[in-house]
Parts: structure tokens; C-alpha cells; sequence
């Protein structure tokens, strides 16, 4: 059996595969989250922030050093409250610290 392999897009690898439908959905959702409630957070920080990935009804966010992660701490329980305010169940939001180049 000879096999040809061609490129495909990524949005047609996904919809052949159900794993990577979700994934894909869910990584789309987590962005959704973060445009919902970027301008709650203070414009200096916003670029030290990514958002990651969603486990149930907490939510990750990516986050560049401890500092950013204080300041989320701080912001976490006013950005919960406007996500279910928009439909999302959030319970927790989770922050990493991303550590290496």
C-alpha cells in the first residue's frame, strides 16, 4: 500500500480528528476568556500574561514572573465574577509561572 503525504491546514487536521477538535475548541475558549477580561487587568501586565489551558471550571493563565502572579492573585476573585457574568463557569483561575527562555 503506497501512501501519499500532503500538507493539510490545521483547521482540516481537526476536523478529522475529535481529540484535536476539542483541544483546538478548548484553546480557542481559553482566548475568548482572556479577551473577556484583559482590560480588567492594568495595561503594564497584559503582555507578561497568556492564557492557558482550562480543566473543568478552573481556568490557567500563563503568567511571565511572580510579580504578574501576585498582581493575579489580587485581580482573580474580579475577573472570576466577570467571566460567569458572560456565561463561563469559573471556579478558579490557576496561575503559572513560566520559568526558562
Amino acid at each position: 500500500m503506497q501512501r501519499r503525504h500532503h500538507a493539510i491546514t490545521l483547521q482540516q487536521a481537526s476536523q478529522e480528528s475529535p481529540t484535536l477538535a476539542r483541544l483546538t475548541a478548548m484553546a480557542q475558549e481559553s482566548v475568548a476568556r482572556w479577551k473577556a477580561v484583559e482590560l480588567l487587568v492594568p495595561a503594564t501586565l497584559r503582555a507578561a500574561i497568556q492564557p492557558g489551558p482550562i480543566e473543568g471550571a478552573t481556568w490557567c493563565l500563563l503568567v511571565r514572573n511572580n510579580a504578574v502572579a501576585a498582581k493575579l492573585r489580587q485581580l482573580s476573585p474580579a475577573l472570576q465574577a466577570h467571566l460567569r457574568s458572560r456565561g463561563w463557569e469559573v471556579t478558579a483561575i490557576r496561575l503559572k509561572v513560566q520559568t526558562g527562555g
